[in-house]
C-alpha cells in the first residue's frame, strides 16, 4: 500500500536526482516513492481486524453484462470474449495540465495531421485540464481539433483526496464550467476527470463522478504485474491492489474506471511508473528510449491488449491511437478487427467536435487573484475568445465574477447539472 508520508516521519526527496524509488537513511526497512518531489511512503497493507461495512463485492460476471457493467476476477480478460489477435490494440495518449505557450506547440507536432488511424483518421488525445495558467484560445483550439477534453481540477491542491463533497464539486464541476465558459467546450463533451497526483478522492470522488454525469475516472494506478489491466466498471471491487490507499471502496455501477498501468521493463531499469516522464531515463539515448518503450508497450500488445496509455505531465495495422472515450466505445461494443474500418464510433467523418473554431485573435487578460487564505492580491495573465472576467477565476466564482462563493452547482437527475447564482 501506498501512503503518503506523516508530519512526524519527514522524508525530504532527493533533488535534481528524478523520480524512483529511495531508502530511508534511517531504516533500511523503509522505502519511499517519491513523484515530483513528493515522498509516498511504501509499506506493507496492516491487517484487518474491523469489517468494514458497505463494501464493493468481488466481480460476479454473471450479473454484470456489456455496456453497462464489466469486471473480470483478476481485470486481465479482453471484452466480448476476444481472441487478442482480433483485438485492436488501443493507445491513449493523455496529458495532464495546463495547456498554455510551454506545451502547445509541443502538442501541435504530435498532432499534425499527418500521423493516422488504419482507417485514415488523424490520431487524437485526451487532456485533463487544470485551471492556472491555462490558455482557453489554445484549449477551444484543441478541442475544436476534435480532441478530447477532460477535468483535472481548479487548484491542483495538495491533499484533495481526503477533503469532502464540496470541496470535489468545486474542483471537478467548477473545472467544467470554467472550459464551457472560457473555452466554449460544450459541458455534454466532458465525461471524465483525473484527480491531482493520481490520488483518488475515496468514494467521495466517485459519489461526484456519478451525481454530476461524468462517465469515466483516470487517476487509479495499478503496479506492475505481468500482464495490465482493461478498464472496468465500479459495480465490483476493484481488481488489483490500490497503489494510492485512496481508491473508492463502495459499488459506483456503471462508472468506468481508466486504469493507469505501470511503465517498466522486466529489468526494472528506469523504475516504474504510472507517467511516461516519471520513469529515470534522462541518462539514455534516444535509441535506448526506444527499446525501453518497445518492451513495455509488447507487454500490451503481445499478451492481452488492454488499452496502452501514455500519459505525459511505427505501422501496425491492428494498432489505433484514440481517445479515452473512444476507447470506451468500443468496449462497451466489442468489434473484431476486419469490422473496425467501418466503426462508427472512430469514423471521424461523424465527429461532433467539442468546440467551435476558436478567435484569431484572443483577449488577454491581466486579471487580480488572491489564493486564499492569502491576503496578497497577485495578478494572473488569461487568454480567451470570450469577453475578460472581472477577477481570475477561481473556487466558488467559475466565471471571474468578483462575487466569492457565487457558484452553487446543483445535480438532477434528469437534467444537466446546472448552476445556480
Amino acid at each position: 500500500m501506498l501512503n503518503i508520508v506523516k508530519p512526524d516521519e519527514e522524508y525530504k526527496c532527493p533533488i535534481d536526482v528524478g523520480n524512483g524509488n529511495y531508502a530511508d537513511p534511517v531504516t533500511c526497512k523503509r522505502f519511499y516513492q517519491c513523484v515530483d518531489g513528493y515522498p509516498y511512503l511504501n509499506r506493507s497493507p496492516a491487517p484487518v481486524t474491523d469489517t468494514p461495512q458497505d463494501l464493493a463485492v468481488k466481480c460476479n460476471p454473471a450479473e454484470c453484462d456489456l455496456p453497462y457493467c464489466y469486471c473480470s476476477k483478476d481485470g486481465t480478460l479482453i471484452p466480448g470474449g476476444l481472441d487478442p489477435d482480433d483485438t485492436p490494440q488501443m493507445i491513449i495518449l493523455t496529458f495532464d495540465g495546463a495547456v498554455n505557450l510551454n506545451n502547445f506547440e509541443h502538442y501541435r507536432k504530435v498532432f499534425n495531421g499527418k500521423r493516422k488511424n488504419p482507417n485514415g483518421c488523424p490520431i487524437k488525445g485526451t487532456f485533463f485540464i487544470s485551471h492556472e495558467y491555462s490558455n482557453y484560445q489554445q484549449v477551444q483550439t484543441l478541442a475544436s481539433e476534435g480532441h478530447e477534453m477532460a477535468t483535472e481540477t481548479i487548484s491542483l491542491q495538495q491533499g484533495l483526496q481526503d477533503k469532502g463533497y464540496e470541496e470535489w464539486v468545486g474542483e471537478m464541476i467548477g473545472m467544467r464550467e470554467i472550459l464551457r465558459h472560457f473555452a466554449n467546450v460544450s459541458t455534454n463533451s466532458v465525461v471524465g476527470m483525473r484527480a491531482p497526483f493520481l490520488k483518488p478522492g475515496r468514494n467521495t470522488q466517485y459519489k461526484v463522478i456519478e451525481d454530476f454525469g461524468y462517465i469515466y475516472d483516470s487517476s487509479v494506478t495499478v503496479p506492475p504485474q505481468s500482464h495490465p489491466v482493461w478498464p472496468y466498471t465500479l459495480d465490483y471491487k476493484i481488481p488489483h491492489e490500490c497503489k494510492s490507499g485512496t481508491c473508492p471502496t463502495k459499488a459506483f455501477p456503471g462508472v468506468w474506471e481508466l486504469p493507469l498501468n505501470a511503465h517498466y521493463v522486466e529489468s526494472y531499469e528506469g523504475g516504474h511508473c504510472p507517467y511516461l516522464d516519471q520513469c529515470v531515463l534522462h541518462n539514455h539515448d534516444p535509441t535506448d528510449v526506444l527499446e525501453w518503450l518497445q518492451e513495455d508497450f509488447a507487454r500490451h500488445y503481445e499478451q492481452n491488449k488492454a488499452p496502452y496509455m501514455m500519459a505525459f505531465h511505427t505501422n501496425w495495422p491492428d494498432v489505433w491511437f484514440v481517445t479515452a472515450t473512444q476507447a470506451l466505445q468500443w468496449i462497451t461494443d466489442p468489434k473484431p478487427l476486419k469490422s473496425l474500418a467501418k466503426f462508427d464510433a472512430w469514423d471521424c467523418k461523424n465527429n461532433v467536435n467539442a468546440a467551435p473554431k476558436p478567435c484569431n485573435i484572443s483577449n488577454k487578460c491581466a486579471l487580480a487573484f488572491k489564493r486564499p487564505p492569502s491576503n496578497i492580491t497577485d495578478t494572473r495573465y488569461m487568454e480567451t475568445c470570450t469577453e475578460c472576467p472581472n477577477q481570475y477565476p477561481w473556487l466558488g466564482d467559475a466565471e471571474g465574477t468578483g462575487v466569492p462563493g457565487r457558484d452553487n452547482y446543483i445535480y438532477s437527475s434528469d437534467k444537466e447539472p446546472q448552476i445556480t447564482n
